[in-house]
């Protein structure tokens, strides 16, 4: 191997690590991003030259993947009640704003998200409007488990009896409770596709939100706005997937030991301490590259001083 090959060598070790202090730098600018999973590079040798007695040169490294950590974080009281988070693997599943309203958004077609910061927002293709939706605040909207957004009817001035004043809690199973004109409680109702009076039948059939355990959340693609998108078949989501409440998973029809917490956030997993120690050692690699590189300069004009 001729010293040539140091050279390059040692500009694989100065560019992969530069794309590894980016991954870093996203990290901590995030640090206090609702909702935010961190990122971490992982490095792999290149391809080894064969030589004599069944040794091997290696060429530098090269990013073999950079990796999404999915770790549960802490969370935040917020006292808003439409702010959720959740305890365990799962992800909210939402649709697009601009996804039709009639039509189911189910597994790899829905957007996904830690981020459980949301508030009810009108439908502006309606003058005026008559439904408000729970959306981030992007306008993406919060499905229900049949996969349609979760929409509360807008309430009359001054509200009737009937009329929806407010969403008053959430559980720890997705199921939204509001208040009525007429002080009472009304549920969701999955059935009859509107708010109904409370009750143990009707808190029995309400709505639920919608969440979503991915069998392989390494492979959800980053979408922005703290959105996943589950393109890749690998994840193991597909169109047919089943959305499921945070208590139920319809897929295995089978109870789950997640929840869901209202008046809460989720804090960024990303830990500042680990992420200045990672800077640091990506900034002595990138610094002894240099070195590879400089030295073997040296090495290469000391063989044409040999002309002289």
């Amino acid at each position: 191997m001729s010293i040539t090959s140091a050279l390059f060598t040692g500009v694989s070790g100065l560019l992969n690590n530069a794309e590894g202090m980016n991954v870093i730098g996203n990290n901590i600018s995030n640090v206090n991003t609702i909702g935010f999973k961190g990122s971490r590079t992982l490095f792999s040798d290149m391809l080894s030259t064969p030589t004599t007695n069944r040794s091997q040169m290696g060429h530098g490294t090269t990013i073999q993947k950079i990796d999404n950590l999915f770790t549960q974080s802490s969370f935040e009281s917020t006292g808003n009640v439409t702010d959720i988070a959740i305890q365990g693997d799962s992800f909210f599943a939402l649709a697009g704003p601009s996804d039709p309203k009639g039509t189911a958004i189910t597994g790899e077609k829905a957007y996904y998200t830690r981020a459980g910061a949301f508030r009810l927002t009108p439908d502006t293709t309606v003058a005026p409007p008559v439904d408000l939706y729970l959306s981030n605040p992007d306008g993406y909207r919060l499905l229900d488990t049949a996969g349609f957004p979760i929409t509360v009817p807008v309430a009359a001035a001054p509200p009737a009896d009937t009329d929806i004043i407010k969403i008053t809690a959430i559980d720890t199973d997705g199921k939204i409770s509001m208040l009525r004109g007429d002080g009472t409680v009304a549920y969701y109702s999955a059935v009859a596709g509107v708010p109904v009076a409370g009750g143990d039948t009707n808190a029995a059939n309400a709505t639920r939100l919608a969440t979503l355990r991915v069998p392989y959340p390494g492979e959800l693609e980053k979408f922005g706005g703290t959105l996943f998108k589950a393109n890749n078949p690998a994840t193991g989501v597909t169109a047919a997937t089943v959305l499921y409440s945070a208590t139920w998973n319809s897929a295995t029809n089978l109870p789950s030991q997640e929840k869901l917490f209202s008046n809460n956030l989720e804090q960024s997993n990303v830990d500042m301490a680990t992420e200045f120690v990672k800077m640091i050692l990506t900034q002595r690699a990138y610094s002894a590259n240099s070195k590879t590189i400089t030295t073997a300069d040296e090495m290469t004009q000391e063989v044409l001083n040999l002309k002289r």
